[in-house]
């Protein structure tokens, strides 16, 4: 059963928590990459690069705004968004045929 974090009364009710949040972060990066993948499908026929350094640059500013919302630190968030964005880059780049495995 999910806990606030006030109602954790002990350290295996914090880890437990953590865990279940682990998971469900998992399943969202599943999810995300699942749209990469998408998005490399529908760019290689309409000619489109991987990389589109405006689009880059939107996704890291939105993960400081979303960051900040959240009353997070944006630039370690901005850090962690700047490698996912590297890692769905190279992915794409794979499946466009721009670089080889």
């Amino acid at each position: 059963m999910q806990k606030n974090p006030a109602d954790c009364t002990s350290m295996a009710d914090i880890r437990a928590e953590i865990d279940r949040l682990d998971r469900a972060l998992m399943t969202l990066f599943a999810e995300r990459w699942a749209y990469i993948d998408r998005a490399a499908e529908i760019k290689k026929p309409a000619g489109l690069k991987a990389d589109i350094p405006a689009r880059v640059h939107e996704v890291r500013r939105n993960a400081r705004k979303n960051a900040e919302k959240a009353g997070l630190d944006p630039d370690f968030y901005e850090e962690i968004w700047t490698r996912l964005i590297q890692h769905s880059i190279e992915r794409e780049q794979v499946v466009l045929g721009e670089i080889e495995t």
